[in-house]
C-alpha cells in the first residue's frame, strides 16, 4: 500500500505521497513556487534556490524542488522571509547577467525575464559586487550559440546533455566567482562531441543558448525578384507551430501553417512528408536487399541490424562514438536532404527554373538540421541541396512580424509535385515513426497484403518508453521473397541519445539479435527536437504525438508506396529504388569523427 503522510501548506493541511517533494505537493494545491534550475525532464539539482520555502522549526530556507515531504512538516511558501530571500536571489542572478533583454533572442520567453517582472526586481543593489566580465560568445556552430553573458550557471545544460544525451558536451568549469558552463578544453561547441541536438537550448531557462538562426537570410531570399523560394514543412512542425501561436499543445494546423508560408512569399510551400515517404521506398527496399545477401547469399559482408539515418543528431553522435558502426546506417540521406537534392534537379527541371536561381528552405523542429544541411556531403545536386533551415520558433518569429492573424488564416493546400504526402510520412515526426511506416511498406511489398496490424497501427513500436522491442513474423510471402518465409523481423526503437547508448552497447556486446533499428536523438522524437517550442516537457509532447498518429488516421493515403506523387517521380525520374540516379542523389555516407 502507497504510503502517505500529513504536511501542511501555508496553514492548510495536505496529504500527499511519501516521497514527494515540497515543490510537488505546493503544485498539486494550486500552489506556484518558482523556478529556474528545475525541469521535469531532470534530475533534481537545488542549484538556483529561487525554490526556497519555510520549513516551520528548521533555521535555514529549504529548496523545494530538492526536500521531500516528512510527516508533520509546516510549510511556508510565502513569508515574508520567503519572499525577501527569493527576491535577493533573483536580483544577484541578475547582477551578472547580461540584461540586454531588449536585443535578446529569448525576449519574452525568458524564465528569468518573467521571474523579474513577476516580482518587480526594479533596482540593481547587488550590481557594484558582481560587475559584468568578459564573457564570450561561440558563435562557431552552424546551429548553436552560445552567449556566457546570458547563462546564469542553474546547469540545466549540463543535466541535459548528460542525463537525457549522455553526450556530456558540456561540464561546469571552475569555482567560485569564476565558475562557468564550458565545453571540454573550452573548445567551440562545434569542435566536440556536441550533437547540434539543440536539448539545451530548449531546457535552457534564459538566452545562454540558442539557435543560430537565418531569419534575415530567409526574408532576403524572399524579397529578390531573380529567387525561387521553396518551403518544405516537417511532420513535427504541424503539431508543434500552434504552441507559438498562442494555441494548446498538440493541435494541429497544418492547413493554417500552409497558407500563413504563402502569405510570407514563398513561391511554393511542400511537403518534407513527401520525401519521408521517399525514404521509406529507399530505406525498405535497402533493408530487404541486405536481408536478401545475409539469408540468401549468406554474405559476411552485410552488415546487420541496419540502422536508420534520419535523425541528423544521432548521425554526430554514432560518427564520433560507434564510427565501428558506421556501415550499419542505411545509405539513405534524411528526408530534408532528399527533398533538398531534388527540389534542384527534378522539381527544377518540371518547373522550367534553373537550380542557381531555386533558394531551398526547410522548416524543422530540429536544430541539428542546421548543421545537416552545412555537411560538404550535401552538395549532389550540384549546388548546396538545402540553403537555410528554420526552427519551428524561426518561422513562428516571421508569421508574427509580418503580422498575420494565424488563428483567422483559412487553411490551404500544399502545392503538387512534391507536396502530396501518405499518413505514414506524417508519423516520421513521432519516436517509432519510422519504423512503423517502412514496417506498413516492406511487409505489404514482401506478402502482398497489410501488415496484421488492426487499421495499420503498429502500436508495438509507438510510445513514449525509452526503449522498445517489436517483430513482426513474415508468413507466406510472394515468390521473389520466399527466403522470408517464416523468418521473425525482429526490430528495436529508442529515442534520445542515452537510449541509443543502451541499444548500441547491446548490439556491441553481442547481447541483441535485431535485423532493423531506429534511433532519434530527441526525446519523443522530431516532436520533442531541439526546435520546438519552449517549454517542452512530457506532457506536452505526449500531446504531440498524439496529434501526429491523429493526422495520420485521417488521411486518405496511408502507405508511401501507394503516394501517387512517389509513383510519378520513380516513373517520370529516378526510375526505381536503389538505382544509379536515386543513389547518387538520396544516398550518402559517413565519416569517423575525432570525440574533441
Amino acid at each position: 500500500m502507497e504510503k502517505k503522510v500529513n504536511i501542511t501548506i501555508n496553514g492548510l493541511p495536505v496529504e500527499v505521497k511519501k516521497g514527494k517533494t515540497i515543490l510537488e505537493a505546493a503544485e498539486n494545491q494550486g500552489i506556484k513556487i518558482p523556478t529556474l534550475c528545475y525541469h521535469k525532464d531532470l534530475c533534481v539539482a537545488g542549484n538556483c534556490r529561487v525554490c526556497v520555502v519555510e520549513v516551520v522549526g528548521q533555521k535555514r530556507l529549504s529548496a523545494a524542488c530538492a526536500t521531500p515531504c516528512e510527516d508533520g512538516m509546516e510549510i511556508l511558501t510565502n513569508s515574508l522571509k520567503v519572499r525577501n530571500s527569493r527576491k535577493h536571489i533573483i536580483e544577484l542572478i541578475l547582477a551578472e547577467h547580461n540584461s540586454d533583454c531588449t536585443k535578446c533572442y529569448r525576449n519574452g520567453n525568458c524564465e528569468l525575464q518573467d521571474l523579474s517582472s513577476e516580482y518587480k526586481i526594479m533596482t540593481q543593489d547587488f550590481i557594484e559586487l558582481a560587475p559584468l566580465k568578459n564573457y564570450t560568445i561561440d558563435m562557431f556552430s552552424p546551429s548553436i550559440i552560445k552567449d556566457d553573458s546570458k547563462c546564469i550557471r542553474c546547469q540545466r545544460c549540463v543535466r541535459t546533455c548528460a542525463e537525457l544525451q549522455g553526450v556530456n558536451a558540456l561540464t561546469v568549469a571552475y569555482k567560485g566567482d569564476r565558475m562557468k558552463i564550458s565545453t571540454f578544453f573550452e573548445k567551440p561547441m562545434n569542435a566536440v562531441v556536441c550533437t547540434n541536438c539543440g536539448q539545451c537550448v530548449n531546457h535552457c531557462p534564459t538566452g545562454a543558448l540558442v539557435e543560430k538562426n537565418y531569419i534575415e537570410e530567409v526574408w532576403a531570399a524572399i524579397s529578390d525578384p531573380t529567387k525561387h523560394v521553396v518551403a518544405q514543412t516537417a511532420p513535427a512542425v504541424r503539431v508543434g507551430l500552434g504552441e507559438e501561436m498562442g494555441m494548446k499543445p498538440g493541435e494541429r494546423v497544418t492547413g493554417k501553417m500552409v497558407a500563413a508560408l504563402r502569405r510570407l512569399g514563398f513561391d511554393s510551400v511542400l511537403d518534407t512528408d513527401f520525401t519521408a515517404d521517399l525514404t521509406i521506398m529507399e530505406e525498405g527496399t535497402e533493408l530487404l536487399t541486405r536481408l536478401k545477401k545475409a539469408l540468401v547469399d549468406k554474405d559476411p559482408g552485410v552488415k546487420l541490424p541496419m540502422a536508420t539515418s534520419c535523425s541528423p543528431g544521432w548521425i554526430k553522435y554514432i560518427e564520433h562514438l560507434y564510427p565501428e558502426y558506421l556501415d550499419n546506417l542505411s545509405t539513405c540521406k534524411s528526408p530534408q536532404q532528399m527533398f533538398g537534392a531534388l527540389a534542384k534537379t527534378y522539381y527544377a527541371k518540371a518547373r522550367n527554373i534553373d537550380p542557381e536561381n531555386i533558394i531551398s528552405v526547410s522548416i524543422m523542429p530540429c536544430t541539428a538540421k542546421k548543421f545537416e544541411a552545412h555537411r560538404p556531403e550535401m552538395h549532389d545536386s550540384g549546388f548546396r541541396d538545402v540553403d537555410f533551415v528554420l526552427t519551428t520558433r524561426e518561422l513562428a518569429i516571421m508569421i508574427k512580424q509580418a503580422g498575420l492573424d494565424f488563428e483567422k488564416l483559412e487553411p490551404a493546400h500544399y502545392d503538387r509535385l512534391m507536396g502530396e504526402s501518405s499518413g505514414a510520412g506524417v508519423i516520421f515526426g513521432a519516436t517509432g515513426g519510422v519504423m512503423e511506416a517502412a514496417l506498413r511498406t516492406a511487409y505489404e511489398l514482401v506478402t502482398g497484403r497489410e501488415v496484421p496490424f488492426e487499421n495499420l497501427n503498429i502500436d508495438t513500436v509507438r510510445g513514449l518508453e525509452g526503449v522498445r522491442k517489436a517483430s513482426i513474423i513474415i508468413e507466406n510471402p510472394l515468390e521473389e521473397w520466399a527466403f522470408l518465409d517464416g523468418v521473425e523481423l525482429k526490430c528495436a526503437v529508442a529515442h534520445g541519445l542515452v537510449n541509443a547508448k543502451k541499444v548500441m552497447d547491446a548490439i556491441k556486446a553481442g547481447k541483441a539479435d535485431f535485423h532493423f533499428v531506429e534511433i532519434m536523438a530527441c526525446p519523443g522524437g522530431c516532436l520533442g527536437g531541439g526546435g520546438q517550442p519552449i517549454p517542452t516537457n512530457p506532457e506536452i509532447r505526449q500531446k504531440r504525438a498524439e496529434a501526429i498518429y491523429a493526422e495520420d488516421s485521417n488521411l486518405p493515403i496511408r502507405k508511401s508506396h501507394e503516394n501517387p506523387e512517389i509513383q510519378k517521380l520513380y516513373n517520370d525520374f529516378l526510375i526505381k529504388p536503389l538505382g544509379e540516379l536515386s543513389h547518387h542523389l538520396l544516398h550518402t555516407t559517413y565519416t569517423k569523427r575525432e570525440r574533441f
